[in-house]
């Protein structure tokens, strides 16, 4: 139980909120498919990269990606060790914790400079808490994710007690494909991509608690992910239908930190903003320190010249100069670099769990695999700086599914089909690794 609610307390953080109240504005009366769409990668996706990374028995994401090529597994962790770190997950959880908790109390113009020195406070606090990795249990599953879950639930109880207003009509894609929509609005979170590393950190916890057989380990570790999914999609029903039924009320506005502020002072005034002020300060550092303890350890183990401290210092001072660039630029950043990586992560957990089932080749992983990384690096390219309207028409012909973010699904079916084609009839069978 208390690594289940750690595990649910690391991933929840920056995005878990925001995202989901913005994406219940949007969705309006088509709330239902798009948040089905939204809990299937945020909360599904985490689940499944648990399990599936201790059902693979790897003893990192280096080595699990590796399984495609070493070179590759090199290559994939570092992007998404950065990713979720330094250059785009931690420095959210400060400006996130900032623009939601401390800005709507601050007079107008002090915003850079209390940023600045808030981001410092933050990171200082996360720094001091990642130091002790093996207490993460004892300081996150049984102390900070209590507070936070009695909190959310204050929050929450009033919304569905009393709704602001009925659901509005959808906006944008959410009118035509709610369900893909809310599927690509789930990638924000990051869940699915830190799944495969807070896996590693359950796994390491539970063996400094005494546990020490391996099969004991797994089924705890999956437990934990099961726990942690659970509460996660409860949280994102909750907040996304909140988040439909405010906009009667306040309209569709600019930011799920508006969005969550604003419903927050219609239901408890000042109280309701200190109220959400907490909820998302210990979201966010719960992550951050989740975060910079899973980073440091692995950058330490890759370059082994460094300390552990060293390193989460590094990280802690990086994350908080690019915390001061303001929430908009950081997702603005870190949107093409989701459209890269996602495809590629749900390509790799699905495989693992295929992996002894289809024989556990390296052409299975590398035929798979190199289509949904090309259309990763097509949607990333797009996001970044688009297509003309005929590379844009061209794409949408001739790749199932690419209008609504999902092209790389069926080429990397392709591939998977093609390297079980090619381990049965070209190579002679091999048996599972």
């Amino acid at each position: 139980m208390a690594t289940g609610l750690m595990l649910f307390a690391l991933f929840f953080g920056a995005g878990n909120l925001i995202f989901p109240a913005l994406m219940g504005q949007q969705a309006g009366d088509m709330s239902v498919p798009a948040v089905l769409g939204f809990v299937f990668t945020g909360a599904g996706l985490p689940l499944l990269g648990v399990v599936a990374m201790a059902y693979s028995g790897e003893r990192d994401v280096q080595a699990l990606a590796g399984r495609v090529s070493p070179l590759f597994g090199l290559g994939f962790a570092l992007l998404l060790y950065l990713s979720i770190g330094p250059l785009f997950g931690m420095p959210r959880t400060a400006t996130v914790a900032f623009e939601v908790g401390l800005l709507p109390l601050l007079p107008k113009g002090q915003h850079q400079p209390a940023l600045a020195v808030f981001s410092l406070l933050f990171f200082g606090l996360a720094f001091w808490l990642a130091m002790s990795p093996s207490k993460l249990i004892d300081r996150i599953g049984k102390i900070l994710t209590p507070v936070l879950l009695l909190c959310i639930v204050l929050l929450v109880a009033a919304a569905w007690w009393q709704p602001m207003g009925s659901w509005q009509p959808a906006q944008g894609d959410f009118a035509q494909s709610p369900l893909a929509a809310g599927f690509l609005a789930g990638y924000q979170t990051m869940d699915a991509l830190a799944s495969l590393v807070f896996a590693m950190m359950v796994i390491e916890a539970l063996r400094s608690a005494g546990v020490r057989q391996s099969v004991s380990v797994a089924r705890l570790t999956m437990g934990a992910g099961l726990l942690g999914g659970v509460f996660l999609a409860l949280v994102y029903v909750s907040v996304a239908f909140m988040g439909a039924s405010s906009v009667a009320m306040l309209g569709v506005l600019d930011n799920g930190a508006q969005v969550l502020s604003r419903i927050a002072q219609y239901y408890w005034g000042t109280g309701g903003n200190v109220l959400l002020a907490l909820i998302i300060f210990l979201a966010c550092l719960s992550t951050a320190v989740g975060l910079i303890a899973a980073c440091a350890d692995y950058f330490q183990r890759l370059y082994p010249r460094w300390s552990y401290r060293s390193y989460a210092l590094a990280l802690a001072l990086i994350s908080c100069v690019l915390a001061n660039k303001g929430l908009s630029g950081i997702i603005a950043l870190s949107v093409p670099m989701l459209m890269l990586l996602y495809p590629v992560t749900v390509v790799l957990i699905v495989l693992t769990f295929l992996h002894r089932w289809l024989g556990g080749r390296q052409s299975m992983y590398v035929c798979a695999m190199l289509p949904a990384l090309a259309v990763g690096i097509l949607d990333a390219w797009h996001t970044a700086f688009g297509f003309s309207p005929a590379s844009q028409q061209l794409l949408t012909q001739w790749l199932p599914w690419y209008g609504i973010g999902l092209g790389w699904l069926l080429p990397a079916l392709l591939g998977l089909i093609v390297g079980q084609i090619y381990r049965l009839w070209v190579k002679p069978a091999q048996a599972p690794a």
